[in-house]
């Protein structure tokens, strides 16, 4: 099964923030502790080991951790390695790695499946050069997350499939009924073979015999990843919460992170803002509500409600009930490192984007940062595909590409003479430029119609560069249209297929050898785009 890649920063497939930083440019440096590379952990594990460990009651966190992570995994069937790696979490010596997702539906896009490997893949690596320490895999669950039509579909073989249900509240707690319908619609499409068997099994064991969609999803990602001693945590939890409340009072009273966030995002104007923050970046939450916390002339008031408090009463409900205070996307990074003894953050582009954005923040909250890593991004080929490719005489980089793009580059490629009037429009240019200097020293009034003139032509050639470009096209349409169905096929609806295709149209075909061969052939700390041929 051989691997390809290209960098993430030729792929197209990433924003200028991330391109720099992946380039380490130098005035990114101040938005980050360590670089992700593997002799520079060293420190991460020493500045964590002082800051979680010494300085605030690390082995009472500990404790609490996996007091909590037992009591989550009570009715399931975890694996020795996952029991071994939660009891190891009371070590000081033991460290975690982190990403974290959301409750997609039967675990929603492929790169669910690679955030994880990602995570399991760095913890070896770093126990084969840290071996004096331990170090954990953790899936974080996004429990408290209210977008429900984020996560309410998934798409298989193009078609999407979705569960339709209104949900008002924190995910996690939703309840499941209803997905027996679901699963009998899903499984008129997948067929009757041995792998699509064993996937009907996974999502009946997941979402009918679990009452919420955190434990459905719990369940799910301990059944594709256990033997590889991932936990898995839902920091929706009154025990974990208690620990966070300086924190959470801290944002009620002083609106630090406000603060702080803005500085940072004005420091970041040549580049796109993945999140501003609130004035007050909590949520209140019950079983069927998440509305943000907002302060107004004095009254702490719940958006959509006509619930509200003095400060002396939400300080209260902070105290007796932790659990209804829930942080948004900028304080839940701080709530993770608090109680988590984490090295570093795995995660999407657009998520490392707004880590970035928190440094500050969390050296107000003296909290230390974690290192920030890219996760692994995977193209699954078959041997057909690369086949088809190599007859169309196609690189990734061209595959890559955006698909006009690509079909305008091939005509061009193709055809016997040039299609590009980029050398005449430069000798156009050039001779206007000579007239205009003539009509300004005899008569200026000529300016204007000499530049309407240049206008006027340089469009005519541009139109029929279009129309050459055009006609060209269709003499080539067969082996055109060939390279469009490719791309199509490795890139649906023209994005990328880890952002579209469910795990189980893969497993289908490949049983479950799937998630191991992946595994094997990902690196975490080499930032390239994998393709991956099975």
């Amino acid at each position: 099964m051989p691997t390809d890649c290209i960098s993430y920063q030729t792929s197209g497939y990433f924003s200028k923030l991330i391109q720099d930083y992946l380039n380490q440019k130098q005035e990114l440096k101040p938005l980050y502790n360590h670089f992700p590379t593997l002799i520079n952990f060293e420190k991460q594990i020493i500045e964590k080991k002082e800051n979680f460990n010494e300085n605030n009651n690390g082995n009472k966190k500990r404790e609490l951790l996996v007091s909590v992570l037992e009591k989550q995994y009570a009715n399931l069937n975890p694996s020795a390695s996952t029991l071994n790696n939660i009891k190891l979490l009371s070590n000081p010596n033991t460290f975690t790695v982190t990403t974290g997702h959301q409750l997609n539906l039967f675990s929603g896009p492929l790169y669910f499946l690679y955030k994880i490997i990602s995570t399991i893949n760095l913890t070896k690596e770093l126990k084969s050069k840290y071996t004096e320490n331990n170090f954990v895999p953790v899936y974080w669950m996004a429990t408290e997350d209210h977008d429900f039509e984020e996560i309410n579909y998934f798409s298989f073989k193009g078609k999407k499939f979705h569960w339709n249900r209104e949900s008002t509240g924190p995910v996690g707690r939703l309840s499941t009924d209803g997905l027996d319908d679901f699963l009998e619609i899903f499984e008129l499409e997948i067929g009757h073979s041995t792998n699509a068997n064993t996937i009907k099994k996974l999502f009946e064991d997941s979402y009918l015999k679990h009452d919420n969609l955190a434990d459905a999803t719990r369940y799910l990602a301990n059944a594709l990843f256990g033997e590889f001693g991932l936990v898995i945590i839902d920091a929706d939890n009154p025990d974990l919460k208690r620990s966070f409340i300086p924190y959470i009072k801290e944002e009620l009273l002083q609106q630090t992170s406000f603060r702080k966030v803005t500085e940072t995002n004005e420091s970041l104007s040549n580049y796109f803002v993945q999140v501003n923050p609130r004035e007050i970046n909590l949520f209140y939450i019950e079983d069927n509500l998440r509305e943000r916390i907002i302060l107004e002339n004095g009254i702490y008031k719940v958006n959509h409600t006509k619930i509200e408090f003095t400060e002396t009463k939400i300080l209260n409900l902070l105290e007796s009930n932790p659990e209804k205070f829930s942080p948004n996307v900028i304080m839940r990074p701080l709530y993770q490192e608090v109680i988590l003894p984490n090295l570093c953050y795995i995660g999407g582009g657009g998520e490392i984007a707004y880590w970035l954005e928190l440094k500050s923040f969390f050296a107000s909250a003296k909290v230390t940062f974690p290192m920030l890593l890219i996760r692994n991004s995977v193209l699954l080929t078959t041997e057909k595909q690369n086949k088809k490719a190599d007859n169309l005489d196609l690189s990734w980089s061209d595959l890559f590409s955006k698909q006009a793009e690509l079909v305008n580059r091939i005509t061009q490629k193709l055809s016997d003479f040039p299609i590009d009037f980029t050398e005449q429009k430069e000798a156009l240019r050039k001779q206007f430029e000579t007239l205009s200097e003539l009509a300004n020293h005899t008569d200026k009034s000529f300016l204007g119609a000499v530049k309407a003139q240049e206008v006027k032509q340089t469009k005519g050639l541009e139109n029929l560069e279009k129309r050459l470009l055009k006609a060209q096209k269709r003499k080539f349409h067969d082996e055109l249209q060939r390279i469009i169905d490719l791309q199509n096929e490795l890139f649906p609806n023209q994005s990328l297929q880890e952002r579209q295709a469910n795990f189980s149209e893969f497993y289908i075909e490949n049983g479950e050898r799937l998630i191991p061969q992946i595994m094997r052939q990902l690196k975490a700390l080499e930032q390239n785009f994998n393709i991956i041929t099975f």
